[in-house]
């Protein structure tokens, strides 16, 4: 099996002890001792009791559990337990008939991702748990601490008492200490792209009825900390949303996402033995850190499914769709036609690119007027002789499909798409992340792999870990990106220097930038063909840092990059990562990556609307002199965005970089060796 995938490399694996396990259930009283596990370095500890409270929690005793940061308060008492259809919730009438602990220290390598060696440390806890009461169901409750976070799921084992199940909802609360803020983005639906702004917004402000997607950044300055709610492992199970309770304004309650056909109280249906998604919350009082902790997703997830990974290759592509399929001073009509693939070709060669990405229009439309027959191509568009013309300049193809018509000849789809020569697969408008589309997610990556097509998920849910198991899932979307500034003024600098700190924790995101037509502001206008960008170019360039993503998008059309400053970087930034360290920031204000590939790093830094200096250190740097090549906001760049300064100097470790970011500015950074 190839190391890339993920093997983990196991160090320790011991356990740590077995208690309880024929041990009479203790005798309750207001509460059971709670049970508990801490993180290795001792910050983290997450503990589970069984306890009576006072209103407005439910009456009578039942599963809780709670949160301490270094002894601080992070969740209070937050109530556990799954809601089975056709008999009682299993979060009541519970005893403890017994637990297990364990650690584990390894690592696993990570060729597609920001950090090619992944730490796997923590400490877990299991407990279980069966009912008083006939039928006597039982359930597990696991429990993990690692230094980056804590994460906890449900076990239901294979049980005479239980057999197929469905869930009607989990009783999961978030319920925290103190008050407490968080960038929400709030969509209110279940089918949605999942695409929006991370409003800053009052935990008690959050309804019932709200529906408040993952990743969520919660804000604690009672307590100087920041936490991140996510979810882990989402598989053959729907998506986690949350919402306010009744009573509690501090509390978050779980909400699941529900298919367009099922009934409402039966949002996830399946058979024992059965685990659900792993709830996961990073803790800690800079959330840059978060940043570079995301590997926590991974590390919860499963293990890569495929042999073989050689195949797969992370890269730049060049996309006709954002810009229009526009070019300018060619022999032939620009638009969805094979010359401008061709002519986009040529462009991905000449500055090596890996890819160039055919959007939609590519295929006729089918007979019901509304889903494109991917079987077949348009003549104006030979799909085959596009595929051609690129292997022979060395630029692989992506092809983009909607999803429906794939789901109805997905082997048949992509065994064509392999004999074609594609590389792989942009899949759009799922919009929804019920148990159904997630288990359609898994075939389209497990399908794809089988035919060795990397893919791209667009109108997608957030991450959840698929992608170790399936590392050919190279990047989604669900995030609000620069397509949007074709027909709004909603991608702001503001808006760009949050998401690192919400959306991107989950993992990759197709963010598609690189605009070339960069507004100051005030000077914005959003438009169809050759759109434009709000803040400065350098902004656009730092993204290639910044944002996370082993497949990017140059999304500008040729002409827009030939001769232009900043186009330098775009062709040598890689898209995957040895190291990633937060140089600094804060969330709607900056935010300073630095990434390093080999011997290599490399620096984005971006700001909101405010100018800002940095001063940025440079302990990161190993033995010897480098040489920082520095793409940054010209003098003028406060009035005229597309203004950018080239500069050159020689630094090495313990230096300090200064970086000087116009309103809406950045700043792209190479660090080479000198040898």
């Amino acid at each position: 099996m190839n190391s890339r995938c993920g093997i983990s490399l196991l160090l320790v694996l011991g356990l740590l002890s077995i208690a309880g396990a024929a041990c009479a259930p203790a005798k309750h009283a207001e509460a059971i001792a709670p049970m508990a596990v801490a993180s290795p370095d001792g910050s983290l500890t997450i503990s589970l009791a069984i306890a009576a409270k006072p209103q407005p929690y439910l009456p009578g005793e039942r599963l809780y559990y709670r949160v301490t940061y270094k002894g601080a308060p992070v969740l209070a008492d937050s109530p556990l337990g799954l809601d089975l259809g056709g008999g009682p919730a299993l979060d009541h009438d519970l005893e403890i008939v017994g637990s297990e602990k364990r650690s584990n220290d390894s690592t696993w390598e990570n060729a597609f991702g920001a950090r090619r060696t992944v730490p796997d440390k923590y400490n877990e806890l299991v407990v279980s748990l069966r009912e008083k009461s006939a039928p006597n169901r039982k359930m597990d409750v696991v429990l993990r601490a690692y230094d980056e976070g804590v994460a906890f799921r449900y076990a239901l084992p294979k049980q005479d008492a239980l057999g197929e199940f469905t869930i009607a909802a989990e009783t999961t609360g978030f319920y925290f200490a103190q008050d407490a803020s968080a960038f929400a983005l709030n969509l209110g639906r279940w089918d949605t792209s999942n695409e929006g702004e991370y409003a800053r917004t009052a935990l008690k402000d959050i309804k019932p009825a709200s529906l408040v997607n993952l990743p969520l950044l919660v804000e604690m300055p009672g307590a100087g900390l920041y936490a991140a709610l996510l979810e882990a492992d989402l598989t053959d199970y729907a998506g986690l949303y949350v919402g306010g309770v009744a009573g509690l304004p501090n509390a978050l309650a779980a909400r699941l996402s529900v298919a367009p056909r099922r009934r409402f109280d039966q949002p996830v249906k399946g058979v024992t033995p059965r685990s659900t998604p792993w709830r996961v919350l990073m803790v800690g009082p800079d959330p840059a850190r978060f940043i570079e902790r995301n590997y926590l997703i991974l590390d919860l997830s499963a293990p890569c499914a495929i042999a073989d990974t050689s195949w797969i290759k992370p890269g730049k592509a060049a996309w006709d769709w954002w810009s229009g399929s526009y070019a300018t001073g060619v022999p032939f009509k620009p638009g969805m036609n094979t010359a401008t693939m061709k002519h986009y070709i040529d462009f991905a060669a000449r500055h090596r690119f890996e890819y160039m990405l055919v959007d939609a229009g590519w295929a006729p439309m089918s007979e019901d007027g509304r889903i494109e027959d991917i079987l077949r191509y348009r003549p104006e568009v030979d799909v085959p002789a596009i595929i051609a013309y690129g292997r022979s300049k060395g630029v692989a193809t992506l092809l983009w499909v909607e999803w429906q018509a794939l789901g109805r000849h997905m082997d048949e789809a992509m065994a064509l798409y392999e004999k074609w020569g594609a590389a792989g697969i942009k899949v759009d408008y799922m919009n929804r992340d019920d148990q159904d589309m997630v288990n359609y997610y898994e075939k389209v990556v497990k399908t794809a792999a089988e035919h060795r097509l990397a893919v791209d998920f667009h109108g997608a849910y957030k991450p959840t870990g698929l992608r170790r198991a399936y590392p050919n899932l190279l990047t989604r979307e669900g995030v609000m990106g620069l397509e949007y500034s074709k027909w709004s003024d909603r991608i702001t600098p503001e808006y760009d220097v949050t998401i690192p700190f919400t959306r991107m924790l989950a993992g990759p995101m197709d963010f598609t930038p690189g605009a070339m037509r960069n507004a100051a502001r005030g000077k914005f206008e959003a438009r169809d063909i050759a759109p434009m960008a709000q803040g400065t170019r350098a902004h656009q360039l730092a993204m290639y840092v910044v944002y996370e993503s082993p497949l990017v998008m140059v999304s500008d059309y040729p002409e827009a990059y030939e001769g232009q400053p900043g186009l330098e970087f775009i062709e040598k930034v890689p898209t995957v990562w040895d190291d990633t360290k937060v140089l600094g920031g804060e969330p709607a204000k900056f935010v300073a990556i630095a990434r390093r590939n080999g011997a290599g790093w490399w620096i984005g830094a971006m700001t909101n609307w405010d100018a800002r200096e940095l001063d940025l250190p440079l302990d990161l740097l190993g033995t010897g002199e480098y040489e920082a090549t520095i793409f940054a906001d010209g003098p003028d760049a406060a009035v005229e965005g597309t203004s950018l300064e080239i500069s050159k100097k020689t630094v090495k470790a313990g230096d300090r970089l200064t970086l000087k970011l116009a309103p809406g500015g950045g700043a792209a950074v190479m660090l080479t060796p000198i040898k």
